[in-house]
């Protein structure tokens, strides 16, 4: 399946908050704390805009999974996926990866989720939430821009995605 057809099958959505994103989170932090057990897991924490009370969504649960730095990206990366997610994206440059969980051959399952795994310390993620909480009128803009975006870039989340970016 080419990219074209990949974009009509995942759009970008955007909902209201829900306070449901906090208990997939939660439900899914669980999950991930047991299967990943054996690691050394630094943090775990709910990013993105499903974290960020009030704010307009794409239903995805962002989270971000917080391991040292010589960790068995490996191991980690193959238990995930006997474990239902798909993993996205690696740099082993940077020790990071990517995994999904919900894109299914039919489109969105009614759960989605993706997780981004990164050495403890790189906390980007976790100062654009913080702020994004303590000020309303910069979520609101941010909000502006995803409504804007989904218009412009509906049916190609590449171009969505690195025209959000852009804030980070």
């Amino acid at each position: 399946m080419g990219l074209e057809e990949l974009w009509q099958l995942f759009p970008i959505i955007l909902k209201p908050y829900s306070p449901v994103y906090a208990v997939r989170y939660n439900e899914e932090k669980e999950k991930l704390l047991n299967i990943l057990r054996k690691y050394n897991i630094c943090r775990i924490s709910h990013i993105g805009s499903t974290s960020v009370r009030g704010l307009t969504a794409k239903p995805i649960v962002d989270i971000l999974l917080e391991v040292p730095e010589a960790c068995d990206f490996d191991g980690i990366s193959c238990l995930l996926q006997n474990n239902g997610w798909i993993e996205m994206s690696r740099n082993n440059t940077e020790k990071t990866l990517d995994l999904n969980k919900g894109y299914t051959p039919g489109g969105f399952a009614e759960r989605v989720y993706h997780l981004h795994i990164k050495p403890s310390g790189d906390w980007g993620e976790l100062y654009f939430r913080d702020y994004l909480r303590k000020h309303y009128d910069a979520a609101r803009q941010y909000e502006a821009l995803k409504l804007d975006l989904k218009v412009r870039f509906e049916y190609n989340r590449d171009a969505y995605t690195n025209a959000n970016r852009i804030l980070l």
